[in-house]
């Protein structure tokens, strides 16, 4: 398939026929052994999203108490598969959420033995599907976004939807702060008319009160400690650029656009962001850190040995040790990498082939 898989999914994704987890006759992975990864306790679990519409999505689990890798720990523990386009994947009290894009399904896992709980199928009520994208937590309720411009509000211990309301167009990215949920909206089916817009929903009456204009294509939001709102804004990733802006809670207004800061993609830990860049055109990327309280960069170039990368996909970093792992995506259609650095920017280890386009990386700490 020649199209890159970002580009698939977010500018030319198709009306397809979707696709659930099935339980197809694959073999039953066997772990394998893991290398040397010092300082790391507990398990890992990481997404790959697969190539779209071709089913192939997986869960794996790294074990570092056991030392080992089941590199298709879902179908392991389920006897079936994850289905298609498994696009994000949060950890949430003792469980797993994980949401299937194309499958259009959110699979609930307990998060010690990775067996699916509930799978929560998104789909509106003439059976057409909702294409659940990214999902996000406040209080008791998780709140899934979905392409087709709704926003739904599932109970996590009922673990069922209870509300949905309507948003932009394609919504892509949805953090919660302050009483509040932000969601992008992309407009990204609508390619060369893309949307601008964050939607701001009140959670108490869960109706969206207001729109604030961003950049071209909005994405991925999440906020830091005091409250202000990050935004990526892709533009088209040919001609026009993307940017990273700042969004307070307090008065839902843009108050800051950092336009020398083509970011990509980005995690805030205690208010460190670690952002990185990748031009689709050029095949070149940056990683850098960003002070969220003094709004200023630490270090233009966070990888300080000689270590590269590919084509950087994800970026997460380990509450407990303050280790950031990238992910690689190398050319998309072949199993990519995960990197562990610590906090100066150091390689500490590399698990190869670790998933086709992994995505997601949830650490679990004893």
């Amino acid at each position: 398939m020649e199209m890159k898989t970002l580009f698939k999914y977010i500018f030319l994704f198709p009306l397809v026929a979707l696709l659930a987890g099935c339980d197809d006759m694959k073999d039953v992975p066997t772990p394998v052994d893991l290398p040397a990864t010092p300082g790391e306790t507990g398990k890992m679990y990481v997404l790959s999203e697969g190539l779209f519409n071709m089913n192939n999505s997986m869960l794996s689990l790294v074990s570092f108490e056991n030392r080992t890798i089941n590199h298709d720990f879902f179908l392991s523990q389920n006897n079936r598969g994850l289905g298609d386009t498994g696009n994000d994947m949060k950890l949430y009290g003792s469980k797993l959420w994980i949401v299937v894009n194309v499958s259009s399904q959110v699979e609930v896992l307990d998060a010690k033995s990775g067996i699916s709980i509930k799978r929560i199928p998104f789909f509106n009520a003439g059976g057409v599907a909702r294409q659940s994208r990214y999902i996000a937590f406040y209080g008791s309720k998780a709140y899934v976004c979905s392409f087709d411009g709704t926003v739904a509000r599932i109970d996590t211990t009922l673990m069922a939807i209870e509300a949905i309301t309507t948003v932009g167009r394609n919504p892509d990215g949805i953090t919660a702060v302050n009483g509040k949920l932000y969601v992008s909206n992309s407009g990204g089916l609508d390619i060369p008319n893309y949307d601008n817009t964050v939607s701001v929903i009140d959670l108490a009456s869960f109706k969206e009160i207001k729109k604030i204009l961003v950049g071209m294509n909005p994405f991925k939001l999440q906020s830091d400690n005091q409250g202000d709102v990050y935004v990526v804004s892709r533009g088209n990733n040919s001609t026009i650029k993307s940017t990273w802006s700042r969004i307070s809670s307090q008065t839902d207004e843009v108050v800051q656009t950092f336009d020398n800061l083509p970011v990509v993609n980005f995690t805030i830990h205690n208010d460190t962001a670690y952002l990185y860049n990748f031009d689709y055109v050029k095949n070149t990327y940056w990683v850098k850190t960003f002070d969220c309280k003094s709004e200023q960069l630490i270090s233009d170039n966070f990888i300080t040995d000689s270590t590269l990368l590919e084509r950087p996909f994800s970026i997460t970093v380990n509450p407990t040790n303050g280790n950031v792992y990238l992910t690689d995506a190398r050319n998309y259609t072949i199993k990519g990498d995960l990197l562990c650095f610590n906090r100066k920017g150091k390689l500490l280890y590399k698990i190869t082939s670790i998933g086709l386009n992994p995505n997601s990386v949830v650490v679990m700490n004893p």
